[in-house]
C-alpha cells in the first residue's frame, strides 16, 4: 500500500501543479494569461469526455498494470510536449497536444483509486486505504501548485513543467511495481470479488503459482470479452441504478459546482476584506484543512456509517463557508476556510469508500473515472459562474456556495430515501425474489 500511495501522490502532484505552471508559462512566453487559460481548458475538458471510455478500457485491459503505465507515461509526455510548444507553436497545435494529455487525466484523477481493490481485500484495512488515498489527493492539492509556483518563480515556468513531467514519469515507473491482484471471478455476484492471485502469476500443473513478471503471464481478467459500446453503457447504467452510487454522485456533483467557484470567490473576499494578496492564503487554508480532515479519518475508526459521514461532511462544509461569508477580517476567514476544508476532506474520503463498496467489481474503475469526470465538469461550471462575481458581491457569492453544499446534503438524503421507497414498493408488489428491493449487492451490508 505505501508504494501505491507514493505512486498516486506523484501522479496527482503533476496533475495539480500543471494547472498553475501552464498559465505561468503562457504569461512568460506570450504575455497573455488568456493563452494559458485556453490551454488549461483544453487540458481539462477531455477529463469529462474521456472518463467513461478510459474506465471501460481500463476494465477491459488484460494487464491493468501495463494499461495504467501507458496512461501515466502518456500523461508525462504530454506535459513535456506542452512545456515545449506553448508560445512556440500555433495555438491550435498546442490545444491539440493539451487535449491529448487531458485524455489521460481520468486515470490520474479516478482510475488510480480503483487499483486499491486490486491491492487489498475488502475490510477495515481497505477502508483505511481509501482514507489514505484521500489524504494523498489533498496533499497533492497543497503541494502541486506550491511546488509549481516555487519552481516557476525561482528557476522558470518551463523548468516547473518539466519537473512535473518527471513526477508523472516516476508514477509511471512505480505503477509497474505494484503487486496487483488478478481480475474478477465471472461467476461471482456483482459487487464481490474472487480470491484472485497476483497479476503476472500463472498456475503451474501442481496448482502453485509461478511469477512471470509484471507484463507477462496469465491474463489479469477471466471475464469474457464484450463490446466496448456495451461496456460504456453498463458503466453509466451502474452509476445510475445503484442507489448509493447515484446518491453520492449527484450530491458531490452539486457540491463541486460550488467548490469550483471557491477559488475566484476566495480571492474576491480577500480583496473585499482589504488584502487581495490573502486570496491564495484562504485557498491554502482550505486545502490544508482538507488534508488534516482526511488524515484524521485515518487515525480514528468512525462509529457512524459512511452515509451519515457524507451528510456530516457536506453540512460541516456549508457551515464553515457560511461563517467565512460573514467574517470581519482575513484571519477569521482563514480559520473558517480551514474548518470548511476539513469537512470537505471528510466528504472526499467517504466518497471513495462508497464508490468502492457499492460498485460491482467488474465496473469499479468505470465508476471511479465517471464520478471524477462528472465532478470536474461541475467544478468547471461553477468556476464559470464565479466569473460574474465582484469584490462587492463576494460575501453573497460565498453564502451561495455554502447554500449549495447544504443543498447537496439534502439531495443526498432525498435520493437515498426515494430509492429505498421504490425498493420497498417492488417488494410489496410481490417481487420478493433474491434480487428484489435492491440493486447489485455490495461488499458490506448497507446502513
Amino acid at each position: 500500500m505505501p508504494r501505491y500511495l507514493v505512486t498516486a501522490f506523484f501522479a496527482r502532484l503533476a496533475d495539480e501543479g500543471t494547472a498553475v505552471a501552464v498559465v505561468m508559462l503562457a504569461v512568460a512566453r506570450t504575455g497573455s494569461a488568456a493563452h494559458g487559460a485556453f490551454v488549461l481548458t483544453a487540458w481539462m475538458a477531455p477529463h469529462v469526455l474521456a472518463a467513461p471510455l478510459a474506465g471501460a478500457l481500463a476494465e477491459r485491459a488484460r494487464r491493468p498494470r501495463l494499461f495504467h503505465c501507458g496512461a501515466l507515461g502518456g500523461f508525462a509526455l504530454a506535459i513535456s510536449a506542452v512545456a515545449f510548444s506553448v508560445g512556440r507553436l500555433p495555438l491550435p497545435v498546442v490545444l491539440l497536444v493539451a487535449a491529448a494529455g487531458g485524455c489521460c487525466g481520468p486515470i490520474v484523477s479516478g482510475g488510480l483509486s480503483s487499483l486499491i481493490s486490486r491491492l487489498l481485500p475488502a475490510g477495515a484495512e481497505r477502508d483505511r486505504a481509501y482514507s489514505w488515498d484521500a489524504v494523498v489527493y489533498n496533499a497533492a492539492a497543497v503541494g502541486g501548485p506550491g511546488a509549481a509556483g516555487l519552481l516557476a518563480s525561482t528557476v522558470s515556468p518551463a523548468a516547473a513543467m518539466l519537473a512535473l513531467s518527471a513526477a508523472a514519469a516516476c508514477a509511471c515507473a512505480l505503477t509497474a511495481l505494484l503487486p496487483l491482484r488478478a481480475g474478477i471471478d465471472p461467476e461471482a455476484p456483482a459487487g464481490t470479488e474472487a480470491p484472485a492471485r497476483a497479476e503476472g502469476a500463472t498456475r503451474t500443473p501442481t496448482g502453485t503459482e509461478a511469477p512471470t513478471g509484471p507484463f507477462t503471464g496469465a491474463e489479469a481478467s477471466p471475464v469474457a470479452p464484450t463490446r466496448l459500446r456495451r461496456d460504456l453503457a453498463d458503466g453509466l447504467r451502474t452509476v445510475w441504478r445503484e442507489r448509493e452510487l447515484r446518491a453520492i454522485t449527484a450530491a458531490t456533483c452539486l457540491a463541486f459546482t460550488g467548490i469550483g467557484a471557491l477559488t475566484t470567490t476566495g480571492v474576491l473576499l480577500a480583496t473585499h476584506l482589504g488584502s487581495a494578496a490573502a486570496g491564495g492564503l484562504l485557498m491554502t487554508a482550505f486545502a490544508v484543512g482538507a488534508l488534516a480532515g482526511t488524515l484524521g479519518l485515518t487515525r480514528v475508526r468512525p462509529t457512524v456509517s459512511p452515509q451519515r459521514l457524507a451528510v456530516i461532511g457536506l453540512v460541516g462544509t456549508a457551515l464553515g463557508l457560511a461563517a467565512a461569508a460573514s467574517a470581519p477580517s482575513v484571519p477569521v476567514a482563514v480559520a473558517c476556510f480551514a474548518v470548511a476544508g476539513a469537512f470537505d476532506g471528510l466528504v472526499l474520503a467517504v466518497t471513495l469508500r462508497l464508490r468502492a463498496d457499492h460498485s460491482p467489481a467488474r465496473r469499479r474503475t468505470q465508476v471511479f473515472t465517471i464520478g471524477a469526470g462528472l465532478k470536474m465538469s461541475a467544478a468547471a461550471a461553477g468556476s464559470a459562474l464565479a466569473g460574474l462575481a465582484t469584490a462587492g458581491t463576494a460575501r453573497e457569492y460565498l453564502a451561495g456556495i455554502a447554500l449549495v453544499q447544504a443543498a447537496a446534503a439534502l439531495l443526498y438524503v432525498l435520493t437515498r430515501r426515494d430509492a429505498r421507497r421504490g425498493a420497498l414498493r417492488e417488494v410489496s408488489g410481490g417481487r420478493c425474489g433474491p434480487g428484489a428491493g435492491r440493486s447489485r449487492p455490495s461488499v458490506r451490508p448497507r446502513s
